[in-house]
């Protein structure tokens, strides 16, 4: 289990197979309630705790990728608390472990991230060019850019670099390829991360 920093709220750990083995988890079981998960979870934010500071109390976004061969990229953002919903409750009072988790478990056939600002999508397409590749596609629909990519056309450790970068500039959606080119706009159909480097430089 490998865990990495992304921002003060998002965090990266790279799940192999054996990880999971060894600790009695199928693959499958990571798309259910059952204990063994949650104790991996909270081992996972344990070791995030003591190697990085980093504090899983208050709501969570978990992402969950599956990786052909390799194993699981989880993608773990801290939210806000939301005081009132605990009658305004002090800090010694909230709960100890309230981890309010909303899991996205995605192992569909496409990756698609959205960006609200358009200087951020430039930034990670800098990023992305560097080692990981130049590809993918470039949509505009309701008021934001979406990057999709075909996980197939990737190596599995590509890929989880892939999926790192995206989700430490952007936001995974659900929106599918089909939906973004037939009601959004295709602004790149092909070479988007190339293309985005040549017309557009970082913001120093």
């Amino acid at each position: 289990m490998r865990i990495e920093r992304l921002s003060q709220d998002k965090i990266r750990i790279f799940l192999t197979f054996d990880d999971l083995s060894e600790r009695g988890i199928q693959k499958e079981d990571m798309w259910q309630e059952v204990p063994k998960v949650h104790d991996l979870f909270t081992e996972m934010m344990d070791q995030a705790y003591s190697e990085l500071g980093f504090d899983a109390t208050g709501p969570l976004a978990v992402e969950v990728f599956a990786l052909p061969a390799q194993g699981m990229v989880v993608i773990v953002t801290r939210g806000k608390y939301d005081h009132h919903q605990y009658g305004g409750a002090g800090e010694d009072e909230l709960p100890e472990e309230i981890y309010e988790m909303e899991v996205t478990l995605e192992q569909s056939d496409s990756i698609v991230y959205a960006f609200r600002d358009f200087e951020v999508l430039v930034e990670a397409a800098h990023v992305l060019i560097g080692n990981i590749t130049s590809q993918g596609q470039l949509y505009s629909y309701n008021d934001k850019w979406y990057l999709y990519f075909d996980p197939k056309e990737f190596e599995e450790a590509a890929l989880s670099g892939l999926v790192g970068v995206l989700a430490e500039f952007g936001d995974s959606s659900p929106v599918t390829q089909a939906v973004l080119a037939e009601y959004g706009k295709t602004v790149m159909a092909e070479n988007a991360i190339q293309t985005l480097c040549n017309h557009f430089k970082r913001q120093e």
